[in-house]
């Protein structure tokens, strides 16, 4: 995207100070030229660029707006001070203010449209829990932040060829089936439905939709939660001006031919989801919460402590984060394709 088209910078969030945030933050700031990427500003402490041996150009900025002058020569940093210094791959609890502290700004400058989309670098969750933090997650927190309920929000991973949607996601597989409801079903399917028309650009998108037996279920004789729950919603939702295609079995949804005919898939749990796409591109996933009022995507990896403070982290999946966050921006304003 063209800096002429980038109507305000993107927000990306330091994460855990102590994880590889800030370094792949500062290779996709070198890379930006290259990579043709909008301009963004990081939101945390300046002080962990010197604790990582991180030698880019950085300028601290008071709002936004003063990002759009500064990137093209330094880093724009938002600095939110540590109270102490940090250790690379060492988390300690004295950060977590910090953490916390850099996604409620970047929730309330998204909100109030000071920044076009939000990028969120990884949590060490652990961390937070131990500071008092209540919710399971980055994305529980932001829908808090933004006045939605927490339990409805949507995560997709995407890269180039693939979009898929978990309908359960961090649950034993055993629990998978209960997780299998009407109203999550159609909450889930309206919520992709209108991210795709709506931040993906698609007028009329085409979601398929995986089983969750053997064959989808191969008529009843593998399990009957394609024919008792899964079906009588897609009708449903098809009646309602959907296109929506399945149940299929998930074994021949995902190779070349097959992803032709949609435009993401709705999986019923999250191996289903994440092993196509990882296999696929491992190091270009990206996480997009989808039922926000503010755009939000993240690299789809953690906060790699044991490669922390060693210039060894490949800030593929982070870029990419930015490059679909710019898209989204800009598709949700101008009605366009992304």
């Amino acid at each position: 995207m063209s800096k002429g088209l980038q109507i305000a910078p993107l927000g990306v969030t330091l994460g855990e100070p102590a994880g590889i945030g800030a370094e792949i933050t500062a290779k996709a700031w070198t890379d930006r030229k290259a990579k043709a990427l909008p301009p963004f500003f990081l939101i945390g402490a300046e002080s962990v660029f010197d604790a990582h041996g991180l030698s880019i150009p950085i300028k601290k900025i008071s709002h936004p707006a003063e990002a759009l002058d500064v990137y093209y020569d330094a880093l724009p940093v938002f600095d939110l001070p540590l109270k102490q210094a940090i250790s690379p791959g060492h988390p300690q609890g004295h950060s977590a203010a910090m953490v916390i502290g850099a996604i409620d700004q970047a929730v309330e400058w998204a909100l109030d449209g000071a920044i076009s989309a939000i990028v969120t670098n990884p949590l060490q969750k652990s961390v937070l829990y131990d500071a008092g933090f209540k919710d399971p997650g980055h994305t529980e927190y932001l829908a808090r932040l933004a006045g939605h309920d927490p339990q409805h929000s949507v995560m997709m991973l995407a890269v180039p060829e693939l979009r898929v949607v978990p309908l359960s996601v961090h649950v034993p597989l055993k629990d998978v089936p209960s997780k299998i409801t009407t109203e999550r079903l159609i909450h889930v399917l309206t919520i992709m439905h209108k991210a795709l028309q709506n931040q993906f650009g698609i007028p009329a998108p085409r979601i398929a939709v995986a089983g969750l037996n053997p064959h989808a279920g191969e008529a009843g004789a593998l399990g009957r939660e394609e024919i008792e729950i899964i079906s009588p919603v897609l009708d449903h939702l098809r009646a309602e001006g959907m296109t929506l295609i399945g149940p299929l079995a998930a074994d021949t949804l995902f190779h070349e031919d097959a992803r032709k005919a949609y435009d993401a898939v709705l999986c019923m749990y999250h191996d289903q989801a994440l092993i196509p796409l990882k296999t696929l591109d491992f190091h270009h996933g990206v996480n997009v919460t989808l039922g926000l009022p503010f755009i939000r995507t993240s690299p789809d990896h953690g906060t790699a402590l044991d490669i922390a403070g060693k210039n060894t982290a490949r800030p593929d999946s982070l870029i990419a984060a930015i490059e679909l966050a710019a898209r989204l921006a800009h598709s949700s304003r101008s009605g366009g394709p992304s």
